[in-house]
């Protein structure tokens, strides 16, 4: 089994900062795409922000230049922090993880979820 437990979230004054952190535990060979993903009640979930186990990333166009994606892998942990943050950003956070594990049918890849954090920006 994989878990991902995030932490982090809050409510915050439109223009401050939160720093999310997302981090995996379980039995697992070895985590690739890590992604922050978000969800406003009513819409489909987002992708906020990516970063391959290399570290290669990339964001949402609504959030380049006030996000940034993070990770240690020797944590399996990711971080978004966030920066210049405006209310349309208000949603729960998701963690996303493709994680190699050894199932029924051998090794092979699936995909987990965290529970999400809330962010709350006030105008």
């Amino acid at each position: 089994q994989v878990y991902l437990v995030e932490s982090g979230g809050g409510l915050v004054q439109a223009g401050g900062s939160l720093r999310l952190s997302c981090a995996a535990s379980g039995t697992f060979d070895r985590i690739n795409d890590m992604d922050w993903y978000r969800q406003i009640p009513g819409e489909q979930r987002e992708l906020v922000a990516a970063i391959t186990s290399a570290g290669s990333t990339k964001y949402a166009d609504s959030v380049k230049g006030r996000f940034t994606i993070s990770r240690e892998n020797a944590r399996n942990t990711i971080y978004l922090q966030m920066n210049s943050l405006k209310p349309e950003d208000t949603a729960v956070y998701y963690c996303n993880a493709e994680v190699h594990i050894f199932g029924t049918t051998g090794w092979d890849y699936g995909t987990y979820w965290g529970q999400g954090t809330q962010v709350t920006v006030s105008s």
